[in-house]
C-alpha cells in the first residue's frame, strides 16, 4: 500500500490530537499508556496493535526543548520585573520545570506513537 493511500486513509493532525489526549489513535476511546509511559501492547478497546511504535528519545528531547524555551523567557521576564531573592526564584522555577516536565512527557509520547500509527512507519501499515 502507498503512502498516498495511508494518509487518505488516516488523518494525521487528528491522530496526533489523539494521541496527545494519551488515547488509542484508531478509535480515539481506548488509553494507549500503561501507567505513565509504558505504551500498551494492544488497544484494549478495539484492538489495535501498539507494540510497533519507535519512540525512542523523541518525547524526552521535545520536553526539554519546549520547558527549556518556556522556562528560560520566563525565567528572564521574573528576574528583570520583579528581581525575588535567589532561592524563591530557584525554587519555583524548580517546581515549574519538573511540574511542566511531568506534564508534557507522556503527551509528546502519545503525539509520537500517534504520529507513527497515522503515517504507517515501523509496522503500523494497514495489512493488505
Amino acid at each position: 500500500m502507498s503512502e498516498q493511500t495511508i494518509e487518505q486513509e488516516r488523518d494525521v493532525m487528528q491522530a496526533v490530537k489523539t494521541g496527545w489526549r494519551r488515547r488509542c489513535p484508531k478509535c480515539g476511546s481506548g488509553p494507549m499508556l500503561q501507567g505513565y509511559l509504558k505504551v500498551r501492547d494492544t488497544c484494549p478497546v478495539c484492538r489495535q496493535e501498539l507494540h510497533h511504535h519507535r519512540a525512542d528519545d523523541g518525547p524526552a528531547y521535545l520536553t526539554i526543548l519546549i520547558v527549556g524555551h518556556i522556562m528560560a523567557i520566563a525565567m528572564h521576564v521574573v528576574f528583570v520585573h520583579y528581581r525575588p531573592e535567589p532561592l524563591i526564584m530557584f525554587t519555583g522555577f524548580t517546581v515549574g520545570c519538573v511540574a511542566l516536565s511531568l506534564y508534557l512527557l507522556p503527551r509528546f509520547k502519545g503525539a509520537i506513537v500517534a504520529y507513527q500509527w497515522a503515517r504507517g512507519m515501523y509496522g503500523f501499515a494497514p495489512s493488505a
